[in-house]
């Protein structure tokens, strides 16, 4: 499959490869979902000797945390995804709150001048539509372009309708979408469900029922 830029699609990112801060690439080899944002907080708050303790536990290997200089994680979220491969990188990912608090993602490397993409899951690409779970294209997807491929490949209507059938606040309270490329990723995702689930109005759903009475 090769995605192809179209007139009027959204932010695209000038490129996933750049030279990232210490920090940011320190962060980039963490899995976890819920470990990642507690980093970040403890980054903030400057709380550097705790940074490096949990990225230690975390696996992430000593060379690449020393620099940053304790908590245990207290879930796995995340934590079951393919390893990134050589000059591969995390450019999306969706949080769900899950009793596993599963995490599927996308990741991009480049290859031979073009960029190949793969959505990945912690369940060996058991819950994707593995015929669309690859991609390749010139330069960075549009945010639209992710989007279509993210969702293409990994059912999220479907997954939050199996769950709240319908309610879509429950729907939008089940999931976060991370993002380090894309600052769209969690609005778009969240007007994309409230699209394809649009609330009825509440007066609308009244006289329904009303009607449904007098028949």
């Amino acid at each position: 499959m090769s995605l192809r830029c179209k007139q009027g699609d959204l932010y695209r990112p000038s490129s996933y490869f750049r030279p990232q801060p210490l920090e940011e690439y320190v962060l980039s080899r963490v899995k976890g979902a819920l470990v990642k944002a507690h980093l970040r907080e403890l980054l903030d708050c400057d709380r550097h000797d705790e940074v490096a303790r949990l990225l230690r536990e975390e696996g992430v290997p000593e060379d690449e945390c020393r620099a940053l200089g304790s908590v245990h994680p207290l879930f796995m979220g995340g934590n079951y995804l393919p390893k990134l491969r050589p000059r591969e990188v995390e450019i999306a990912r969706i949080f769900i709150q899950s009793t596993t608090g599963d995490v599927t993602a996308v990741h991009a490397q480049p290859h031979e001048g073009r960029i190949r993409y793969r959505v990945v899951d912690e369940y060996n690409g058991d819950t994707l539509r593995k015929s669309k779970a690859r991609c390749k294209s010139d330069v960075p997807l549009t945010l639209n372009e992710l989007y279509d491929f993210f969702t293409g490949a990994w059912p999220l209507h479907q997954v939050l309708d199996m769950n709240f059938q319908g309610d879509v606040g429950g729907m939008l309270g089940f999931f976060v979408a991370e993002f380090d490329f894309y600052p769209g990723l969690e609005a778009l995702c969240r007007q994309r469900v409230l699209e394809a689930f649009p609330k009825q109005d509440e007066d609308e759903q009244e006289d329904d029922d009303a009607g449904e009475v007098g028949n």
